[in-house]
């Protein structure tokens, strides 16, 4: 399933000129508030008419193409659309808000099966319950539900999480990856919070007053230097391997990964070996070497390269430099002093040993966290 969109819209002194093609997994918009991430979503949901001209695609099947004079309304678009609140009838129960959704199916015979849902979600134990009742995260686990029993082509969900506190947010997060996972279709996911994005998307798209600044795999584009910044809660750059458990040190309470960089030990994970991950390195925990370390106390020295420099400023204030390094295609992202630029005289093509040490890697840098029985809710 592919969605592809090229629009123009402007609303006031706002102008939206967004192109960008996905496919299966998360594509995240991310941007700033005011970026113009909700607009879009608006125009893909049919929510609002592009003003200045556009095309929407889904798998070939055109929903909106100006210059034909051609725009299908939203109810036969077979998107479903999560908001930040999950705007549930309070008058109905948990099942029948869920099978409410299975009226807008356009084919019963097509449609996901209520069980499966209920499994996918973990909320068999909700069904009889009136939606007032729901922590936030039991109620978006609902609206997700109810738009994935219309059997949608492609899943927009804006923000879902805005609305919810910590460990709400934690309570939903694995249940995202897990219909990430298991459903082979494209979601479109709206965040200004850079954590979220870096757990879940596949795909980035990164919006700045109304524009694409960059649009492409995730791994890439946040080890490219100086791209995603710190998003003001303390969230730092860093990139994302993909990971699978090797196996465990039960003497010295470690775990084994495998990545496209190499071998990776960290604190110990409740995953079962051959578990897939998604790890997150920070970029300040990436201590580099010209040459092969000696005794150090890091357990983990992946050899690669300098592929590229960026963010090194010559002010008072600019001490940091991004660089982003290559591990025979996979990439990382470090971060240190323009000092130790000099000194090491590092730059684009020279060979260096990256350093992480196992205690840097915490366990809110891991996607992929278990969910637990969907019997047991």
């Amino acid at each position: 399933m592919s969605l592809e969109i090229a629009l123009r819209h402007r609303q006031g002194d706002f102008a939206l000129d967004a192109a960008f093609s996905c496919a299966g997994g998360i594509t995240a918009l991310f941007g700033r508030s005011g970026a113009g991430k909700t607009t879009l979503v608006n125009l893909i949901a049919g929510l609002e008419r592009p003003n200045g001209g556009g095309r929407i695609a889904i798998d070939g099947r055109v929903l909106v193409d100006t210059d034909a004079g051609l725009f299908v309304p939203p109810h036969r678009r077979r998107i479903g659309y999560v908001f930040q609140e999950g705007r549930l009838f309070p008058h109905l129960d948990v099942r029948r808000n869920l099978l409410y959704g299975r009226v807008f199916a356009r084919d019963r015979r097509d449609a996901i099966a209520f069980d499966e849902v209920i499994g996918l979600l973990g909320i068999g134990d909700l069904l009889d319950r009136r939606t007032g009742g729901l922590s936030g995260g039991e109620k978006q686990r609902v609206a997700i539900g109810r738009a994935l029993l219309a059997r949608p082509q492609v899943l927009l969900m804006d923000e879902p999480l805005a609305a919810l506190d910590a460990a709400r947010k934690e309570e939903i997060l694995p249940y995202l990856e897990r219909l990430r996972a298991q459903l082979r279709l494209p979601v479109v996911y709206v965040s200004h919070a850079l954590p979220e994005v870096l757990r879940l998307a596949d795909q980035l798209v990164l919006l700045e007053e109304g524009r694409v600044r960059a649009a492409g795999p995730l791994a890439d584009l946040a080890a490219t230097p100086g791209l995603l910044p710190a998003d003001g809660e303390g969230h730092e750059a860093g990139a994302v391997l993909m990971a699978e458990v090797v196996g465990h040190d039960g003497d010295y309470g470690l775990t084994l990964l495998r990545t496209p960089a190499g071998p990776v030990r960290v604190p110990h994970l409740d995953h079962a070996p051959g578990s897939r991950l998604r790890l997150r390195i920070r970029a300040r925990d990436i201590t580099l070497a010209l040459g092969p370390p000696g005794d150090t106390s890091a357990l983990n020295v992946l050899p690669g390269m300098i592929a590229a420099i960026g963010g090194a400023g010559r002010g008072p204030g600019d001490a940091m430099v991004d660089l982003r390094l290559d591990f025979g295609g996979a990439a990382l992202l470090a971060r240190v002093t323009r000092l130790s630029v000099d000194r090491l005289g590092l730059a684009p093509g020279v060979a260096v040993y990256a350093m992480v040490k196992a205690v840097a890697v915490a366990g809110r840098d891991f996607g992929g966290r278990p969910v637990s029985d969907p019997a047991g809710g």
